[in-house]
């Protein structure tokens, strides 16, 4: 195996990442065969020549990836690498490198692998002033360049390649870096943060979620994802039987309805509606399709939780669900589903009305 793409994903979900790959790459018309090793973290797409694999990188939009966290071109999977001069034999592999921006030398997310992001840090130096003098990354970071990727599997093998800055994850390994915020009541905000980075463009957050909007927040206790509203200034019922945090309740900003989450139907239309209720997936995806079928509200942000079986069919089949309910209604709508760093057995998905 020489060329192929490399698939990022959470460790465990290796089956599905390679499940979806080979679906979209088929309807590409590229047809290869994947690699997977279990809790690996990663799987690889094989294909016959590298244009078929960069046909893939250029063609297949990234964020229409649900279990992938990053997709990267394989130029060579390297192998014993020689502890005393392992820069060497990558720069030997570099001549099917595209000029690139920028450089990271990574590892998959798993325990055993990022005990090696010492060593992945100290050898970026080195191996950044060795690509600039073999000519295939530039001496000044550029954005709109490709991204050059080393991927240790330990410290004598890994793969190298590369990914496109207008299709990839922006992120190291993948994964956005995220603080917990001391004020928020649950953990489980960092998953609303994350997909607020993710699924609304970073020009168009003033206005999506503008200070004034009204927002309903579905199972809502203690207030993780109410709190992610809140701070940015939207007005949010928050329907739950649960409790809600008293920092939450003091803002002004949050009424509280004890009440059902598939029961409550809002008195008047809403900006947002997020939704983090622990149910079967099907009927949360019927739930979301409802509330954007019926115009009760023009965005949302919701989990599904997984099946520990066919995760990836049900997944798939949730979306279509929803989508068959907006087209049912004649609607216009942009729809995005990922499996999250913060998320654990399930996905995130956004779906916003337009027009």
């Amino acid at each position: 195996m020489d060329t192929g793409l490399l698939l990022y994903c959470r460790r465990g979900f290796e089956k599905e990442c390679a499940g979806e790959i080979q679906q979209v790459a088929t309807d590409q018309g590229v047809y290869g065969y994947c690699l997977v090793s279990d809790n690996s973290g990663y799987v690889v797409y094989v294909t016959q020549t590298l244009a078929e694999a960069d046909k893939l990188a250029n063609n297949i939009a990234f964020t229409k990836l649900v279990f992938s966290r990053q997709m990267i071109v394989i130029v060579a999977r390297l192998k014993d690498l020689p502890s005393d001069d392992r820069i060497s034999v990558i720069v030997d592999a570099a001549s099917e490198l595209p000029v690139s921006g920028d450089l990271r030398v990574e590892t998959p997310d798993t325990n055993e692998a990022k005990e090696l992001l010492g060593f992945c840090r100290k050898f970026t130096v080195p191996l950044r002033g060795a690509l600039r003098k073999h000519g295939c990354l530039l001496n000044k970071e550029h954005l709109k360049k490709p991204v050059i990727h080393l991927m240790m599997l330990d410290s004598s093998q890994g793969f190298l390649g590369y990914s496109y800055p207008e299709n990839n994850s922006p992120f190291f390994m993948g994964i956005p870096r995220l603080r917990f915020p001391a004020a928020a009541p649950s953990r489980s905000t960092l998953k609303l943060e994350e997909a607020i980075l993710l699924f609304v463009p970073k020009d168009k957050i003033e206005t999506r979620l503008a200070p004034g909007m009204t927002a309903v927040d579905l199972g809502a206790c203690p207030g993780g994802w109410t709190y992610q509203l809140v701070r940015r200034g939207l007005f949010v019922s928050a329907i739950d039987n649960g409790p809600m945090a008293e920092s939450l309740m003091e803002t002004g900003q949050v009424t509280h309805y004890m009440e059902d989450g598939f029961k409550f139907q809002p008195q008047k239309n809403v900006d947002w509606m997020i939704c983090d209720m622990v149910e079967k997936p099907i009927m949360v995806a019927d739930l979301m399709g409802d509330w954007l079928a019926k115009g009760w509200c023009r965005a949302t942000i919701f989990n599904l939780k997984l099946p520990m079986k066919k995760r990836f069919v049900e997944v798939y089949k949730c979306l279509d669900h929803i989508e068959a309910k907006l087209r049912k209604k004649g609607l216009r709508y942009e729809i995005q589903c990922k499996h999250l760093y913060h998320d654990r057995e399930e996905v995130t998905v956004s779906v916003r009305i337009i027009g």
